[in-house]
Parts: structure tokens; sequence; C-alpha cells
């Protein structure tokens, strides 16, 4: 939610191309009217994240940024969104300089905060639906590392993106000398002990048919080595695609986690903050079939596929939920075959410039124009 640059960027950009502009919820807006006809949105995320760059490339990010506690921390686009903005604000220009070829509304929205599942949330209590056109359709893509090359696009009906949220866990202990556990409560035996018996819920808890990830991201305790603190702090990760499995799995942590408390004797409960909430990317069928046609006969079979469903969680489905339209979202290959993969969020994520840049620019407009073409 710090992206003030990159939005006046953004803004003077679709500005030059003739768009009407508005800085909603900390995004951007730009709607242009061509005429009657379907309004259609296409949403790119602009956001980026707490790593530094080892890409190599001439244009590697050096930017950094203040975090809570002051400190100077290295910022980088490592998960491709660097090319949802250039490959959105590429097809704002096409459309805008190109309107004999197009009849209706287009809305290009660049979204903030999709990492920490912010943005779209705050475009929506900012009031976007109030503020802009109603769209009769949502849009959106992500360029990826796996099996789908650079140059290529994927699409897939029904749910694509898992659900996810973030867990908070502090356990709390009894401190003591080291030389003297007898006298505490060691919160890192409970801690480790929490860790151990979480790796049961997916295996034993879960069906086997369904998809469900638990990870212990950080575990975070003490400051010396002959020193039992009273505290240790557990950052856990979950996945699923239903949302019963969802709830199963916060039920199934907190149940774990009081019951360990509990058997080490701890002296307070446990406290629990879940953030960073995602809900389910669910592409509707028929949109997602408007939208494989369209590419289909832009880029031609060998270039399409289905992605099937990937592990990662959005909050793109926000938007068009809160405006009660059918939407679709896309993968967008960023790597060529037989180069190193590595996956977004990692400081090498590096999609090569072509031909990912437009394909996911002609991704944009093959998709946008099966419903605005004259």
């Amino acid at each position: 939610m710090a992206e003030t640059e990159t939005c006046d960027f953004i803004d003077k950009q679709l500005k030059d191309f003739g768009y009407v502009t508005q800085r909603i919820g900390g995004g951007v807006v730009g709607v242009l009217k061509n005429g009657e006809g379907k309004t259609t949105l296409f949403r790119a995320d602009i956001d980026a994240l707490p790593v530094k760059e080892d890409t190599g490339f001439s244009y590697a990010s050096t930017v950094t940024r203040r975090d809570a506690q002051g400190n100077e921390v290295p910022v980088m686009h490592a998960c491709g969104h660097d090319f949802h903005v250039t490959a959105g604000l590429g097809a704002a220009r096409i459309l805008s300089e190109n309107r004999q070829a197009w009849s209706g509304t287009y809305i290009a929205l660049f979204q903030p905060g999709e990492e920490t599942a912010e943005g779209a949330k705050s475009m929506v209590a900012d009031g976007l639906v109030d503020k802009i056109p109603h769209p009769d359709v949502a849009l959106a893509q992500h360029v990826l590392a796996g099996p789908m090359a650079s140059g290529s696009v994927g699409t897939h009906s029904g749910a694509i993106l898992s659900t996810g949220a973030s867990l908070k866990i502090i356990v709390h202990g009894k401190g003591s000398h080291g030389s003297m556990p007898h006298m505490g409560v060691d919160p890192v035996v409970l801690a480790s002990a929490i860790v151990m018996r979480l790796q049961t819920i997916v295996s034993r808890e879960i069906n086997p048919f369904k998809m469900a990830v638990v990870t212990v991201g950080s575990l975070q305790a003490g400051s010396k080595s002959n020193i039992i603190p009273d505290r240790a702090t557990l950052l856990l990760n979950i996945r699923a695609y239903d949302i019963e499995v969802r709830e199963h799995l916060l039920e199934a942590i907190k149940r774990m986690v009081n019951a360990e408390c509990k058997a080490a004797g701890a002296p307070a409960p446990a406290e629990f903050e879940l953030y960073d909430s995602y809900p389910l990317t669910n592409n509707d069928a028929e949109t997602t079939q408007k939208v494989t046609d369209a590419f289909m006969a832009h880029f031609g079979s060998d270039r399409v596929c289905d992605c099937g469903e990937v592990s990662a969680s959005e909050d793109f489905s926000t938007i068009p939920d809160a405006f009660g339209i059918p939407y679709t979202y896309w993968g967008l290959g960023g790597f060529n075959e037989g180069d190193p993969q590595y996956p977004n969020h990692n400081p090498k994520f590096g999609p090569v410039m072509q031909p990912t840049l437009p394909t996911g620019t002609e991704a944009i407009l093959a998709a946008v124009m099966a419903w605005l073409k004259k």
C-alpha cells in the first residue's frame, strides 16, 4: 500500500492516452468511453516485495523503502507485477489509438497491495463500485514460472487459485536460566512440538483428494543461548481450494496449538491473529471459454493451454464480486524452455522481456476485444 510514485506514473500515462482517471483506494482507474457497447474491466496489480533483486539485469531494482521499524529494505517486482503494469498500459494505449476498431467502455484498473490482500478491499471500501461505470466482465492475468513457456497463455475454468491466509501465533512460556530448565516453561520446545504436530493436519485430517497446505514460515524465540525466553512467535500460511477445507485447517491449527500449550503447562493461552486473508479465485466457465476462444483465434492452439489449478492466491476476485459480475484470470508464461525456472517471490525471478511482454499485451487485447470488437 505504498505505491505512490508508481500510481503517479500510471496516472500520467493514462491521461496522456485520453483516459479519465481517478485515484481510488490506493490504486488508479482509467476509463475510456468509446460509443455504445459492453463495459470491460482489466485489472493489473502493481505492488512490489521486500526482496533484494538478484537477476543480474541492467534494469534490476535498486529501490529501497523504510519498514515499520525505520530500516531501509530493498524492494523488487519479484512476482512479475512490473510486467502486469507495462502490459496493462500497453493495452490501454493501443485501445486508445485504435478506437475505430471497437465500441463500448474500457476500464483500466491498476490495483495496489495484492501481496497483502489489502489492495482490492481498499479500492472497494473507497467506493469503487459507485465511482466507475458498472462492468459487464472483469479480466486479469499473471506472469508465471513453470511448464508454460514465454509466449504462451494458459486458461482454466473453475477454481484456478486457492484461498489463502496467514496466522501469527504467540505461545507463552516461563523464562528461566538455561541451566535451570526445571524452573521455567520452555516456549522453544513448545513451539517445536507445535510445528511437528501441525504436519499431521494435511497428512491425516484432510481427504487425500482435497488440496491443502499448511506452512510454518517463521519461528522466532529467544536472544541468547543460556536464556529460556518467555514466549515464541510462529507465522503460518495456509492454502485450500475448498472453503470447508480452509475452515478445517484453521480449526485444527487452533486445536493443536491449544492442546500443546496445555500439555506443556503454558502459563497463558496462545494468541492468534489472522491476516492476509485471500478469497478463492473461481473462473466463470462461460467467460473463460470466451477468452480461450479469443486466445485460440489470435495465438493459435500451440500457444494456448489449460494451466490447471495453481496453489498461489489472489485478491482480484474481490473486485468483480463487489460488482456481482463474472470474471476470468489466466496465466502467462515468463521463461524460455530450457532456461532456469525461478519461482515467483525468488530474488532471481526475472521473466524474459521477449516474447513475454508483447504476449501479455496481446492477451489483454484479445480478451477485451471479445466483448468490445465492432
